[in-house]
């Protein structure tokens, strides 16, 4: 029984709607950490493979050492996002339970409302970042876009002689020529391949993994600017019921003062 009404009371305050922005948040970012990790490996390989570009010395900064990092980078970004999430839910808990339990032991503090009004600020910012990773995401997915095209037409382009060089994208140096024509072995071989079919569609799952992140910030966003303005009305209404008890007290005081001046005087 005891199990049962504690399960019910946890029911009672959860933040449902920061629930549905974490759900989303965690499905968006685990969307554009594992896909976007495995598009990064499958254009290290068609890179190498294709375009015989060679990893340069440790020393100097190339196409696959940039890659490498933003794989780190994709790291960094699932555990950072895991912890926020949590800390957002735990947030919603605590409003959640300061508005319901306004008139109870709980009470609002000043602290309280100085957290929800950082985690505005902070969530605004990674909305403006997540923004940012989406039109960044974006650009290989229309550079792969444009390499599928060419190969789902290649009768159409037979004719031509369209080349795809790397230095037009700024992956190499002017000095190297690091390109695939059309007309070439190496083109029809990359076509055929699973690579670049696999590469270019978990590029667009990622960019739809940042699109849900996006997405899951402006919902935390509008979640937590109706807490704050909640927060901001119930602490008007705790210290207008705090004023009203205490001049409900000193009104008490001053009936019970002169009934007992009326007795000694009856008296």
């Amino acid at each position: 029984m005891r199990w049962d009404l504690c399960c019910v009371k946890c029911l009672g305050v959860l933040p449902y709607a920061s629930l549905f922005a974490t759900i989303l948040l965690y499905a968006g970012v685990a969307l554009f950490c594992g896909c976007g990790h495995e598009a990064l490996s499958g254009t290290v390989t068609i890179l190498q493979n294709y375009f015989e570009v060679v990893r340069a010395p440790v020393e100097t900064l190339d196409v696959l050492t940039m890659i490498d990092i933003l794989k780190y980078v994709i790291y960094g970004i699932a555990a950072a996002f895991f912890v926020y999430g949590i800390l957002l839910m735990v947030e919603g808990f605590f409003t959640t339970g300061a508005i319901r339990d306004l008139y109870g032991d709980f009470k609002i503090t000043a602290c309280g409302r100085c957290v929800s009004a950082w985690f505005i600020m902070l969530t605004y910012i990674f909305f403006l970042a997540w923004l940012g990773v989406t039109a960044f995401t974006s650009l290989p997915v229309f550079m792969y876009f444009n390499i599928w095209t060419i190969c789902q037409n290649t009768t159409v382009v037979e004719g031509a002689n369209l080349c795809l060089d790397l230095r037009q994208f700024g992956m190499v140096t002017i000095g190297e020529e690091r390109k695939v024509c059309t007309g070439s072995e190496k083109f029809f071989k990359m076509c055929e391949s699973n690579e670049l079919d696999m590469t270019f569609h978990l590029f667009v799952c990622a960019l739809a993994g940042a699109g849900a992140a996006v997405i899951a910030m402006v919902h935390y966003l509008m979640v937590l600017s109706a807490n704050w303005a909640y927060v901001k009305d119930a602490c008007r209404m705790q210290k207008y019921e705090d004023i009203k008890s205490k001049e409900e007290q000193e009104l008490h005081d001053i009936h019970s003062t002169r009934s007992k001046e009326r007795l000694n005087a009856y008296t």
